[in-house]
C-alpha cells in the first residue's frame, strides 16, 4: 500500500481553544428567510446573484459558498408552490462557473445519495475539485419520501430505516474512487458497479464531505465520513453539546478530536447600537412572513384552503383534515400529527395573546444573533474561544446584497479582536478550513 497525504499541515483551525470564528454562506433556493418584497432583492436564479454574493464572501475571507439542492419542486395543496423557485441552476455547473471567478472561497455543492449513482457523482465532483484547484466540497443528504422518489425513472423511495446504509456504502466508494482513481469494483447491498474513470488529484486530494444529519443515526454517520459538520446549534450551551457529543463519536470511528470542523446554521442582523440592531429584525421578521406566507404556512397543516381567514386574527376554530402532513413543502413541515399539533398552538396562541402572523412569526424565528456589531462580535468572539464551534453558516435575509454589512461592519470589528483571519492562510479549501490532511490507505486497482 502507498501513503499518500496533502492538504494542511498547519494546527486546525477547528482545534479547540483556536479563538478564530469562520463564515460560510448559504445561497438558499426555496424558502421564506428571502425577503422577496423588498427593492434590494434580487434574481434567485441570474447569474449575477451568484456572483455577487460569492465575490462579496470571498472579500470577506469566507471560508465557503454553498448550494442548497431540490430534487422536485415543492407542492403546496396540490399545486406547485409559488413562492418556489422554478428552473434553478444545477448545483455543480452553477459551482463550476463560480469557479473562475474566484480564488480562495471553497465551493460546496448539495448532492443526494438516494438518486445519484457513486461512480458519476464522485467523477463530477472531483472534476469541479480539478478545475478549482481544490476548492470543492460535497454536502452530503439523503432522501426517503415517495414524493421525491416518483420524480425518477425508477420511481418509489427508500425506506427511512435504510436512507443512511445506502449514504454510508455510497460515500465509501466514492472515496475508493478518489483515491484509487478509477479500477474500482464494489458488490455491496445499495451499491453494484465497477469503474475504470481515471481523474488526476486535486491540490487537497478530495473534495471536502459536509453533512447535517442531526439524528443519533446521522450524528453516526457524520462521525464516521464528514469532514464538517453543518448544525442547528449556533448558540454557546448547544453548540459545546452538539461538539463534545460529536466527538466521542469520532473515536468509534478511530478518528481525531481535530479531524471534524462545525459550522452551525444562522442569521446575522446587526446594528449600530442594540436598539436599531432590535427594530430592523422586526423588520425582518414582519417582511419575511408576510399576511400571505403565515396562512399558507398554516394550511400545510390544516391541509385545506384557510384564505378566508384574517391574518391578524386569531389561529382557525376548525380542524385539520388531514391526519399525518407530508413532505411536499419541505421536511420542516412533514410528519406532523396534525390534530394534535393545531390544538397545542390554539392553546399557545391564546396564553401568548398572538394573531395568526404573529404566531407563524414567534414559530419560525430564525436561529441568530441579533445586536449592535460590538455586541455580536464579543459572542462569535466567545463561541470561537469555546473551541465548539469552527465558524458560522450564515443565511443572508436579502439577496444578493445581504452579505455586505457583515463584511464591511462585523468582520472588521471581529479581526481587532483577534477572533478573525485577516488573510486565508492557504489555497485549498481544506486548508482554509484548518483541516488536517487527508492520509490515504492507496488500494492497487483490482486488489
Amino acid at each position: 500500500m502507498t501513503q499518500h497525504s496533502t492538504g494542511a499541515t498547519r494546527p486546525p483551525v477547528g482545534a479547540e481553544g483556536a479563538g478564530q470564528i469562520q463564515f460560510g454562506v448559504f445561497f438558499q433556493g426555496v424558502n421564506s428567510t428571502t425577503i422577496w418584497s423588498s427593492e434590494q432583492s434580487g434574481s434567485q436564479t441570474e447569474f449575477e446573484s451568484f456572483r455577487r454574493i460569492a465575490q462579496t464572501a470571498e472579500r470577506g475571507l469566507f471560508s465557503a459558498f454553498f448550494l442548497g439542492e431540490g430534487l422536485r419542486l415543492r407542492e403546496h395543496l396540490g399545486r406547485i408552490h409559488d413562492n418556489d423557485v422554478a428552473g434553478r441552476p444545477d448545483g455543480i455547473t452553477q459551482l463550476a462557473a463560480l469557479a473562475p471567478i474566484t480564488e480562495k472561497i471553497g465551493l460546496v455543492a448539495t448532492q443526494n445519495t438516494t438518486y445519484n449513482e457513486p461512480a458519476d457523482l464522485a467523477y463530477r465532483l472531483a472534476s469541479l475539485d480539478l478545475l478549482s484547484e481544490g476548492r470543492a466540497a460535497w454536502n452530503i443528504v439523503t432522501t426517503d419520501n415517495a414524493w421525491t422518489g416518483a420524480n425518477f425513472r425508477r420511481g418509489g423511495h427508500l425506506a427511512h430505516e435504510h436512507r443512511y446504509d445506502r449514504a454510508a456504502e455510497f460515500v465509501r466508494a466514492a472515496k475508493q474512487l478518489w483515491a484509487n482513481r478509477g479500477g474500482v469494483d464494489v458488490d455491496g447491498e445499495f451499491i453494484r458497479f465497477v469503474s475504470e474513470r481515471v481523474l488526476p488529484r486535486s491540490p487537497q486530494s478530495r473534495p471536502v464531505l459536509f453533512q447535517a444529519g442531526d439524528s443519533s443515526q446521522g450524528r453516526d454517520f457524520g462521525a464516521e465520513h464528514a469532514d464538517v459538520i453543518f448544525s442547528a446549534h449556533p448558540e454557546l450551551e448547544g453548540a459545546t453539546a452538539f461538539a463534545a457529543d460529536l466527538r466521542e463519536r469520532l473515536t468509534k470511528f478511530g478518528r481525531a478530536r481535530n479531524e471534524l470542523a462545525f459550522f452551525p446554521g444562522a442569521t446575522i442582523v446587526i446594528g449600530a447600537t442594540p436598539k436599531e440592531a432590535q427594530e430592523k429584525a422586526r423588520w425582518v421578521r414582519e417582511h419575511q412572513i408576510s399576511p400571505a406566507t403565515s396562512l399558507r404556512y398554516l394550511e400545510q397543516f390544516w391541509g385545506k384552503d384557510l384564505s378566508h381567514l384574517d391574518p391578524d386574527g386569531p389561529l382557525p376554530s376548525e380542524d385539520p383534515v388531514v391526519a399525518v402532513t407530508d413532505g411536499t413543502r419541505g421536511s420542516a413541515f412533514q410528519n406532523a400529527k396534525a390534530l394534535e399539533l393545531a390544538q397545542q398552538w390554539r392553546e399557545k396562541s391564546e396564553a401568548l395573546g398572538l394573531s395568526i402572523r404573529d404566531f407563524v412569526i414567534h414559530l419560525s424565528s430564525q436561529r441568530g444573533f441579533v445586536g449592535s456589531v460590538d455586541e455580536v462580535a464579543d459572542t462569535l468572539t466567545e463561541l470561537a474561544r469555546s473551541g465548539s464551534v469552527t465558524g458560522i453558516n450564515l443565511t443572508p435575509y436579502l439577496v444578493p446584497s445581504g452579505l455586505d454589512d457583515i463584511v464591511d461592519d462585523l468582520i472588521p470589528a471581529l479581526q481587532e479582536r483577534g477572533s478573525y483571519r485577516t488573510e486565508y492562510p492557504g489555497t485549498t479549501l481544506r486548508e482554509n478550513l484548518g483541516l488536517p490532511a487527508v492520509v490515504e490507505d492507496l488500494v492497487p486497482a483490482g486488489a
